[in-house]
C-alpha cells in the first residue's frame, strides 16, 4: 500500500485498523476486508483496494483479478456464516477515491428488503434477530481470516 493520504476517511480506517466499530479483519497490503459496524446489517462487510484508485478499469487485469478474488470469499464465507437469503455487491464510491466493494447479507426480514440497504426502510427487524445475527460475528471473523490467509492471497 502506498503512504495514507492525510484527510481520507479509508486511508485513516485503513492506518488504524478501524474506527467507530469497523475493523479490518484481514489485509494484504493491497486490499482490505473490514467488517462494518452496521446494528441492522451484522454480517456487512467491505473489501477495499488500499490504494488511491477510482475505477476497476484503472487497475491491471492482474490486479482486478486479484480485488475480485477476495470478494467472491468474502461472499461465500458470508453465506457460510450468516446463512442469508440473498447476498448484494455493490460498487458505487462516488465520495471515496478507493475502489471498494460492499458484500451485504440480506434477509427476507431485514428493515429494506427487496429494495438496496441505503433504501427508507419498509419494517423492523426484529430486535431478537438482529441479535442472533450480531452473535454470529465472531465466527465471521474467524472464517474470513482463515480462508483470507491462504496463500493465493
Amino acid at each position: 500500500m502506498t503512504a495514507a493520504v492525510k484527510g481520507c476517511e479509508l486511508c485513516a480506517l485503513l492506518a488504524e485498523g478501524g474506527d467507530s466499530g469497523d475493523s479490518v479483519v484481514w489485509s494484504n497490503g493491497r486490499v482490505a476486508v473490514l467488517l462494518v459496524d452496521d446494528k441492522d446489517y451484522p454480517g456487512f462487510c467491505r473489501v477495499v483496494w488500499q490504494d488511491h484508485v477510482k475505477e476497476m478499469t484503472d487497475l491491471s487485469p492482474a490486479e482486478r483479478g486479484a480485488l475480485m478474488d477476495v470478494v467472491w470469499q468474502v461472499e461465500a464465507v458470508v453465506r457460510e456464516v450468516m446463512a442469508p437469503e440473498k447476498i448484494n455487491l455493490a460498487s458505487l464510491g462516488n465520495m471515496t477515491p478507493h475502489l471498494h466493494w460492499h458484500v451485504i447479507p440480506r434477509y427476507l426480514d431485514d428493515a429494506q428488503f427487496p429494495a438496496p440497504v441505503w433504501a427508507n426502510a419498509q419494517r423492523a427487524t426484529p430486535t431478537p434477530v438482529l441479535g442472533a445475527r450480531a452473535a454470529l460475528l465472531p465466527a465471521l471473523r474467524a472464517a474470513l481470516a482463515l480462508r483470507l490467509a491462504s496463500p493465493l492471497h
